[in-house]
């Protein structure tokens, strides 16, 4: 019987020739990823670690430090980074939402293992990465030991048909299966299909991201021709690490068709995105006092981009707030030299320091209660991003930022420049 991605991976990874659905196997872990947060609760210093170049440091979550806990954290982090001699550690100034400087910088590879503390790790496997999200616990016995266990989940395939249209991104796409499939829980997601090939890696970075909002294990895309590129520019070449493509005869929990090409953008009620997602069309006309671009699933180049275009030369509706927060100090750094970010404050957008901030309800942008948020980050349950009054509708950034200047949920592509 054939494997799937994700089961291959495992096999390598576990030294077997093949894994099953329902199976426990104990894998390498190839990078473990920490983040500040780590730091600032019941960390305890290790003796020793297995490997510190299989270890990253990410200053990501509070970051400038919103209190003295968070800054202790920070001291505690960067004694480790030096005690250690961990080279791969992002400091302030370096530093951004891990799941962006993990791509940025290479970390996550096609065929490999990644853990990280965070539950948003699936995001890498828009590289072809088994990359997941563990316990605290978890990783730091991964940090002392090189190894972890999992369960093998089943897979749904996700076959992409159809060509992507003009102002449906990889947020819509994501909404789309949400709403049409509801929740994956204990399954793995697998993506592929002729359809692929028209959606850029930073959407397939948001789809692998929000896999954890359905509660999947690990979501998994293939390398192409244009993964490849991506990661050839971030120094990842075939002759360093060894992709895992589907057996034909891979067995599936089930096959799950979405044609491109009949996609428009979508929304998130509040709540939940599963079985609550539907295309804008069909959205109440809700007033919004706050939108947020930013966070790991839509904080990226190209998503700052996307809502600079939408706003130049408009202004954003009076009474609304529009929150942009690049993923990472790269993305910051980029967005300027090109103008974005000027286009964004011109519009009446305030742009913050990169960090998850907002998205988790910490810092730079809490909701009040009775207040009604249209966000693209990652999650829409009731409280997390400030009062559990407040009401949080999620879209992808266009129809954030077309939202920002219509002062209500609205369909971007009649507002886009």
């Amino acid at each position: 019987m054939g494997m799937t991605m994700i089961e291959k991976i495992l096999a390598r990874k576990s030294g077997q020739d093949q894994v099953t659905a329902g199976q426990t196997v104990v894998t390498d872990v190839d990078m473990t990823v920490m983040i500040d947060l780590q730091f600032s609760t019941l960390w305890t210093q290790p003796l020793r670690i297995h490997d510190p170049d299989k270890v990253a440091v990410v200053m990501d979550h509070a970051v400038p430090a919103p209190s003295v806990g968070d800054a202790t954290g920070g001291t505690r982090a960067r004694a480790f980074a030096r005690d250690f001699a961990i080279e791969k550690f992002y400091d302030v100034g370096r530093h951004g939402i891990c799941h962006q400087v993990i791509a940025e910088n290479g970390l996550a590879r096609p065929g490999e293992v990644l853990a990280c503390t965070d539950s948003h790790t699936c995001a890498a496997g828009a590289y072809n990465t088994a990359a997941r999200g563990l316990g605290p616990a978890e990783v730091y016995s991964i940090l002392c030991t090189g190894r972890t266990w999992f369960q093998v989940a089943p897979t749904l395939r996700y076959e992409f048909t159809g060509s992507r249209p003009d102002g449906v991104y990889g947020k819509d796409i994501f909404l789309h299966i949400a709403g049409t499939w509801g929740d994956a829980t204990n399954h793995n997601l697998e993506f592929g299909g002729p359809g692929l090939a028209s959606i850029p890696m930073n959407d397939r970075r948001t789809i692998a991201t929000q896999g954890a909002e359905i509660s999947a294990d690990f979501s998994t895309f293939p390398i192409d021709d244009l993964a490849a590129a991506f990661l050839a520019e971030r120094g990842v070449t075939p002759d360093t690490c060894q992709a895992a493509d589907p057996d034909p005869d891979a067995a599936y929990a089930d096959v799950r068709t979405v044609d491109l090409s009949a996609l428009e953008p979508h929304v998130a009620r509040p709540g939940t995105v599963s079985n609550n997602s539907l295309p804008v069309s069909a959205i109440e006309r809700r007033p919004v006092n706050q939108c947020f671009i930013g966070s790991c699933a839509n904080g990226q180049l190209e998503d700052i981009a996307i809502a600079a275009a939408v706003v130049k030369g408009r202004r954003v509706a009076p009474g609304v707030r529009l929150l942009v927060t690049p993923a990472s100090q790269q993305v910051y750094r980029d967005a300027l030299r090109a103008g974005y970010l000027q286009d964004l404050a011109d519009a009446g957008a305030v742009i913050t320091n990169s960090t998850c901030g907002a998205c988790f309800g910490y810092h730079m942008g809490l909701l009040g209660p009775g207040e009604v948020c249209l966000t693209s980050s990652t999650r829409n349950f009731t409280g997390r991003m400030g009062s559990p009054d407040a009401e949080i509708y999620m879209a992808s950034p266009a129809t954030v930022a077309a939202s920002a200047l219509a002062g209500h949920v609205t369909d971007p592509r009649g507002v886009t420049n």
